[in-house]
């Protein structure tokens, strides 16, 4: 029963229109309407189950065969082939008319890479059942941590021109927004930088020990790789912050080079997801990838619950006062 449900997924599906109108047929007869919510395009069908499998979200609808393909990947899902929204459709692939050459070639390399075969096999365990899934940034201790850090990134994200959701989306994905972390290669705090990224001329924001201070930073960082790699106006303004987190991980000529390589591919190089990420995930693996396409989704978490939070601040400023 969908009744009351909330469910994401983006308003270029089919299912989008479905439930629409199933919502109000459930509105007519008296009952809860379906809380529909809309999710970004750039998010694919697999990306909304990783975030149910997390407990991020609680519903999604997906092709049947997307969601018994990964019910093999997540432990946390469960897949309900008894609420069909379109039962009707079909799905295959497209060829141009009189391409047999290309039918061949498409057919003898699904024979020979699926899964089932060697290849397919190895391809399905290296990169999708050792992958670094999204975590729940909305569990108790977590949604605390975010509590406690929004108004800084919120005020340091307005002074720099960034969603203050979006970096701390990002914030969450480099250390979970906690300021104890400290890495390996020596990076600090909630934005994992180094210390001579942080004393560095185009920074310059001393004390990241303190967490005000490495949120600072980290977001003027960003601004710094936005400003020098990424201003293009051909460049949408949520393109110029996904290349600047990708910067952020593999490095601003690393990226640069990227783009290069997806032109000469015929891929756009001012798009990140779709595009500049194929080229990343052949060229570096799926770190960079994995990173960017993270944040999108602790974005689409944080945005889901960001009013709430809001709201509970407000009340608790209000009882402090009295």
């Amino acid at each position: 029963d969908l009744s009351g449900q909330t469910i994401y997924l983006r308003q270029s599906t089919t299912y989008y229109e479905n439930l629409e109108r199933l919502s109000l047929s459930l509105r007519a007869l008296g009952r809860p309407e379906i809380d529909l919510q809309p999710a970004p395009e750039y998010l694919e069908d697999e990306d909304f189950l990783e975030l149910v499998n997390n407990g991020v979200i609680p519903w999604t609808i997906v092709d049947g065969h997307i969601a018994e393909f990964w019910d093999q990947v997540f432990d946390n899902i469960t897949v309900r082939p008894d609420i069909a929204i379109d039962s009707d459709g079909q799905i295959g692939w497209a060829f141009r008319q009189d391409s047999p050459q290309l039918a061949t070639v498409v057919n003898e390399f699904v024979k020979g890479n699926k899964k089932g075969t060697l290849f397919g096999n190895v391809l399905f365990n290296r990169y999708l059942k050792d992958t670094k899934y999204v975590l729940n940034p909305l569990a108790d201790e977590e949604l605390r941590r975010f509590e406690e850090t929004i108004e800084f990134f919120r005020q340091y994200g307005d002074q720099y021109d960034f969603d203050s959701i979006m970096v701390a989306a990002q914030g969450y994905q480099e250390s979970r927004l906690d300021q104890s972390v400290r890495s390996h290669a020596g990076a600090i705090g909630i934005m994992q930088l180094l210390p001579s990224t942080a004393t560095d001329p185009n920074v310059g924001i001393p004390d990241i020990e303190e967490a005000e201070h490495n949120i600072h930073a980290g977001i003027k960082y960003l601004r710094f790789i936005r400003d020098r790699y990424f201003s293009d106006p051909e460049m949408s303004e949520p393109n110029q912050a996904f290349f600047s987190f990708a910067a952020y991980n593999a490095g601003p000529a690393r990226v640069a080079q990227l783009r290069a390589k997806a032109e000469e591919a015929g891929l756009d190089p001012n798009e990140w997801f779709g595009s500049v990420e194929v080229i990343a995930a052949q060229v570096i693996g799926r770190e960079t990838v994995q990173y960017v396409s993270n944040i999108a989704k602790y974005y689409l978490a944080y945005s889901a619950v960001v009013s709430m939070i809001d709201e509970k601040m407000q009340l608790r400023q209000q009882e402090e006062g009295q």
